[in-house]
């Protein structure tokens, strides 16, 4: 029976996710069911969905957040090592500090260490203006978009950072939150960004020098 289709010739939504929730059923194998992996899929899509401004490619973008979701309920699970400290960085939109946090510690760290970012109320996309003040310290968030916070990876994390979100993040014991207070990139002009931008940058290197010595070290 042939998968169906819309006018455009186009998989339609429904099948395209299935498909997606069938490749990572197999991928996980042993580790979560079918049906996990399945509910992992259509809420990581119906997530993005309620605050996309495009969703063309959603489907596609769903089936890479639900990876990273799974993954991380394999960590908490310790079904899958965690080689590297794994660092979670929240804000209410996703769109900048937690963006921009998220960007300059791969950008320091490589992988070293492994971040995820997320928002409490995720926006429609990254701000142009932090992507620009990023681009001009030699940062690129590449396919980088805003991700509704979820219970799995703040449980995977072994460092959870907040940046204004208040208590939207719930806690768990035997794992390091810290709460930086910052600027809302949304309310400011480029030589606010930059001084954010620059902010976050000495946060991080602190942050990586106590996680493991030598990790805020560029990488040659």
């Amino acid at each position: 029976m042939n998968a169906p289709r819309g006018q455009d010739g186009l998989l339609s939504p429904d099948s395209v996710l299935h498909r997606a929730a069938e490749r990572l059923a197999r991928q996980f194998g042993g580790m979560v069911s079918e049906e996990t992996a399945e509910r992992g899929v259509f809420e990581s899509y119906t997530g993005l969905a309620r605050t996309a401004a495009v969703n063309t490619h959603l489907p596609t973008v769903g089936e890479k957040f639900a990876h990273d979701r799974l993954v991380a309920l394999a960590q908490s699970r310790g079904l899958i090592g965690k080689p590297v400290p794994e660092i979670l960085y929240v804000c209410v939109q996703n769109s900048g500090r937690s963006q921009m946090a998220a960007a300059i510690t791969r950008h320091l760290a490589g992988d070293r260490v492994h971040v995820r970012s997320a928002g409490s109320q995720p926006a429609a996309g990254v701000l142009p203006g932090v992507v620009a003040v990023l681009e001009e310290a030699g940062i690129h968030l590449a396919d980088e978009f805003p991700k509704p916070l979820t219970d799995d990876v703040v449980r995977a994390a072994d460092a959870v950072v907040t940046m204004g979100c208040g208590d939207a993040c719930p806690l768990y014991p035997g794992k390091r939150y810290l709460d930086w207070d910052l600027n809302d990139p949304s309310d400011l002009d480029l030589d606010g960004l930059r001084a954010v931008r620059d902010e976050i940058q000495q946060h991080v290197e602190q942050l990586l020098t106590e996680l493991a010595p030598g990790l805020a070290a560029p990488r040659s």
